[in-house]
């Protein structure tokens, strides 16, 4: 009788460790198993800046939209977890969130930093499926940007995973002279307001091929992009009678246009300026929504006049809803009519 007792202990301990260890294998993140079937990067020096930021200091701001697969073999219920400068100079992260559905809004989900491993981490709002995709989009600020006669600032892209195809842009400030960046662009061009932007495309980029990128150029103060496009002349219409900020990196409390859920993102601003993913016909994702939710930093936004480009919806959107985007950001129609409309969409 005692034998059988212990064998029956024995292979329940057997079987208990082997569910402990079933369970822990889908809450933990293994980067090579969720490989990226895209990935977009858009790098912006002096794009906007958070509240309370120096205002002496320039902002670097990056997005990284990424879409992976679930390659693990069994069905996803952990957490996603993506590489960040986390010991960079007043790094800070200004959104995490997904887009879950093709006919709903995008998701911000809250999220953690771990300082010492460089990492975000946040839960999907359901599991992932096996061999099924999953899309998100990671934003951040960083002063890395170093200031003598130029400013200049470097940029890698860690590479925890194989990338099917990846593409990066990088957005000078406006009013930016004698630009440098290494290695050479693969093309640019400007958006109808002047500033510049420079492409690179990569396809079957291998895990731990990290790319490493330099930028140098000229800007005699810190005014963010936002705040010059703001200053220029908007047409003169009742689309664009709303209230602008001073335009400038000072962080005063001032009164700015009105941007409900539908449009509070930084990363929507930068994608609707001007021929972003025309280069080589890639793919672009639609913008996110701008949250913050266990960050105490809350970036004020400068949203009364933005410049569009025709852009294909990654996640298969109607043209009408895309069309409606646009039309928010750059003032021709509300918030309220905005959300109308989307209803009638979704």
């Amino acid at each position: 009788m005692l034998k059988k007792l212990l064998a029956l202990l024995v292979i329940t301990t057997f079987l208990s460790n082997l569910v402990i260890g079933l369970a822990s294998a889908e809450t933990s993140f293994q980067t090579e198993k969720f490989p990226y079937k895209e990935m977009d990067v858009r790098v912006m020096p002096e794009f906007d800046y958070p509240k309370d930021w120096p205002k002496e200091l320039p902002s670097l701001l990056v997005a990284e939209y990424g879409t992976i697969t679930n390659k693990s073999g069994q069905d996803y219920d952990g957490k996603i977890e993506i590489p960040v400068p986390t010991k960079e100079k007043n790094f800070q992260i200004n959104l995490t969130a997904e887009f879950p559905d093709v006919n709903k809004a995008e998701v911000e989900r809250p999220y953690d930093v771990d300082k010492e491993k460089g990492i975000v981490s946040w839960k999907p709002v359901k599991p992932i499926k096996k061999d099924e995709t999953y899309n998100f989009v990671v934003e951040y600020y960083v002063n890395s940007i170093e200031v003598k006669d130029q400013k200049s600032f470097k940029y890698e892209l860690t590479n925890g995973a194989d990338i099917d195809q990846l593409n990066v842009t990088f957005f000078a400030p406006m009013d930016a002279k004698n630009i440098v960046i290494e290695p050479k662009a693969q093309s640019n061009s400007k958006s109808e307001y002047g500033e510049e932007l420079y492409y690179y495309q990569y396809k079957d980029l291998k895990k731990g091929n990290n790319l490493k990128y330099s930028f140098t150029y000229q800007k005699v103060n810190n005014d963010s992009t936002m705040s010059v496009i703001n200053k220029q002349q908007p047409p003169k219409d009742a689309n664009h009678d709303g209230t602008t900020s001073t335009g400038t990196n000072d962080n005063k409390n001032v009164k700015r246009p009105i941007i409900g859920v539908g449009g509070a993102s930084i990363i929507g601003l930068a994608i609707i300026i001007a021929g972003v993913f025309v280069f080589l016909g890639l793919k672009g994702n639609q913008k996110p929504q701008k949250t913050i939710t266990n960050n105490a930093n809350k970036s004020n936004k400068n949203q009364s006049k933005k410049p569009t480009v025709k852009k294909e919806s990654k996640f298969a959107n109607t043209e009408e809803k895309k069309e409606l985007r646009k039309k928010l950001l750059n003032g021709k129609i509300d918030q309220e009519t905005y959300e109308e409309e989307m209803k009638k969409l979704i």
